[in-house]
């Protein structure tokens, strides 16, 4: 296949292209803006590949993205492109509608008026997959539910309401116009090449630095964590055999506590870094509580049994394996996040 990702200088959508170079047969143009979590450095072990190629391009721009669809022929598009920081949505919702809600209509012009021009056989096998998030059902008061691909939507952030917008935006743009679309709906990934404001990259950063460990109110939040690589392989599954007009669920069977998974990546450090900064003892010694964040969500539990079951996907990393292998990676790729903590990262950029 030929694939669109947009977003792909991002954390997840570096993932997917990294995946499709090294695991498959298929070209890729990655199209992003390279705002600030955009990082062409998260992609240099692919960018020498002769199916690899990059656009600058601002998801917004419909004529733009008309003419890489008639330049490149895609025969799908994963959509990632999105604002994706809950804090920076409390902050500034206007960026998160522009880029999420906006940005995913201009999307789904561009490629139905792509998709209306091609024959009736292309047109049947094109896939325009939107990738989401589990936010936008809101959260979960007991310990015993998850989240279904039928659970109502109930988004409780800026962040999650814009992304909930998007998908009912795909979701009618299939049933209006025909367009074949997938929806996927995720957990909280983390792992390799994570942007540092996210809490699992923040916390590895910040004990190697001796600051202050922040978290949430009680730390007792319950999220779902899936390792970054297992939700690039289940979003190809899905591009490249799922049903159209379906929703998936994906998630990693983890569900942990923010103050448990701070505390693992505390104890991690002191197995694999034990050399610390002057005047800190232990890692766990720096972990601070701080005000909780506004319309905070208590619990999100992914039910991942359908693309299980319909596809065949399963994770291949447990939260174990997964967390040991993020904290070795910060621990011997420090010129990446050096680079990002720096703001040097921006030079790479084009245009």
């Amino acid at each position: 296949m030929k694939i669109i990702v947009t977003g792909g200088a991002g954390f997840i959508g570096s993932a997917v292209v990294r995946h499709i170079i090294n695991d498959t047969s298929d070209e890729v143009l990655n199209v992003d803006s390279l705002t600030y979590a955009g990082n062409l450095e998260s992609l240099t072990s692919v960018e020498g590949s002769d199916r690899y190629h990059f656009s600058q391009t601002d998801i917004c721009d419909t004529a733009a993205m008309a003419a890489l669809f008639e330049e490149f022929q895609p025969d799908a598009v994963m959509h990632l492109a999105a604002e994706s920081h809950v804090d920076r949505s409390i902050e500034g919702p206007m960026a998160f509608v522009q880029t999420n809600v906006v940005g995913t209509c201009s999307m789904l012009e561009a490629a139905r008026g792509y998709w209306q021009k091609l024959t009736a056989e292309k047109q049947a096998s094109f896939r325009f997959h939107h990738i989401s998030t589990d936010e936008v059902y809101g959260d979960l008061e007991g310990t015993d539910d998850f989240f279904s691909e039928t659970t109502p939507y109930a988004p409780s952030s800026p962040y999650s309401a814009s992304k909930a917008g998007s998908d009912h935006l795909v979701r009618a743009w299939h049933r209006t116009f025909g367009l074949p679309v997938l929806v996927t709906n995720c957990s909280n990934n983390y792992g390799p090449f994570h942007f540092p404001e996210k809490l699992i990259p923040h916390v590895i950063l910040n004990a190697l630095h001796g600051k202050p460990l922040p978290v949430y109110g009680d730390g007792s939040q319950i999220r779902d964590w899936l390792y970054v690589e297992d939700h690039a392989r289940a979003l190809y599954t899905v591009v490249s055999t799922g049903k159209v007009g379906e929703t998936y669920n994906i998630g990693g069977h983890n569900e942990k506590r923010n103050l448990e998974v701070v505390e693992t990546i505390c104890d991690l450090l002191e197995e694999l870094r034990p050399e610390k900064v002057d005047g800190v003892q232990r890692y766990r010694d720096l972990i601070t509580f701080v005000k909780d964040r506004p319309g905070h969500d208590a619990r999100y539990a992914i039910d991942a049994d359908k693309i299980q079951r319909e596809l065949g996907w399963v994770p291949q990393e447990s939260f174990e394996s997964g967390i040991r292998k993020t904290v070795q990676w910060y621990l011997d790729n420090t010129a990446w996040w050096q680079r990002v903590l720096s703001g040097d990262y921006r030079l790479t950029r084009l245009g």
